[in-house]
């Protein structure tokens, strides 16, 4: 469910395109000297984004180091870290821990149960650390999979789960910017849901299998209602990003917030031009 928030690289300068990398692997970095190689595969774009927000709006300053690794071994890389970058190493662990638990709980997969192992004993300092986003992670997959269970089509329901997960791990810290994290986090999250099911549903169709949308995928309009309802989200989630007194990276923010989110969509749709015209 996560790699939707990612920047939209043609609409990038070149600096801005060079220090979102730069963040992106100093993220890379810290899950591996943090939560070794296990720790490593739960990046995601997503987590990056929000290492770049609060980083802006905190002001945190970082150090930048020349590394190299096994993606890029031949040249260095500029490599970002800051306080913000550990906590999102550490939300990226959270999530990954509780999904592969659910995923043994569900379907006892051993791949899932050997990976959950592999990072368990570390884990449980993060949630130590952090009881109130582990929480919100656990309630959120809990409703999830009860939305899944009673076959729910409540699009409000089941995406504002996410959506509460979200506004929980936005939250770095409570202040007065706090309830613009949180609502921010909120619809972003559940534009991320109703993205992924979205992206899933021709699958989920074929196989039968549980998804939010296929009620208002058997009514008129289907494509222009998906395209309005996450428009919405996304619009109230950038209405509160610009609340926000983010100046340091804000390109970067706002290619990602206005043209990098749409990227997944805007494939498919050329996807299902091309098969129209085939």
């Amino acid at each position: 469910m996560f790699g939707y928030v990612t920047i939209h690289e043609p609409e990038l300068k070149v600096k801005d395109l060079n220090k979102y990398k730069a963040y992106y692997c100093g993220l890379c970095r810290v899950l591996k000297e943090e939560y070794g190689f296990m720790g490593q595969m739960t990046l995601t774009y997503d987590m990056t984004f929000a290492v770049v927000l609060l980083s802006s709006l905190y002001e945190c300053e970082g150090s930048t180091e020349m590394q190299r690794c096994k993606a890029h071994p031949v040249k260095k890389r500029p490599m970002l870290k800051n306080e913000v970058t550990s906590y999102a190493a550490a939300m990226n662990v959270l999530l990954a821990y509780y999904h592969l638990d659910d995923d043994w709980k569900d379907d006892r997969k051993i791949t899932s149960l050997a990976a959950r192992n592999a990072i368990r004993r570390k884990v449980k300092k993060v949630i130590r650390q952090y009881p109130r986003q582990s929480r919100a992670i656990q309630e959120s997959l809990k409703e999830q999979a009860a939305c899944e269970r009673e076959n729910s089509m409540d699009l409000d329901r089941t995406a504002g789960c996410f959506g509460k997960l979200m506004e929980e791990l936005f939250l770095y810290r409570k202040d007065v910017w706090e309830e613009q994290l949180r609502r921010m986090g909120f619809f972003l999250g559940k534009f991320i849901y109703l993205m992924d099911a979205y992206e899933d549903l021709p699958e989920d169709l074929e196989k039968n299998r549980y998804n939010p949308l296929k009620k208002i995928y058997a009514e008129e309009g289907y494509e222009e209602r998906i395209r309005e309802i996450l428009c919405m989200m996304i619009a109230e989630s950038t209405a509160e990003f610009e609340r926000l007194p983010c100046l340091i990276d804000v390109d970067i923010l706002r290619n990602i917030l206005y043209d990098g989110i749409w990227s997944r969509y805007n494939k498919i749709q050329m996807k299902k031009s091309e098969d129209q015209k085939k």
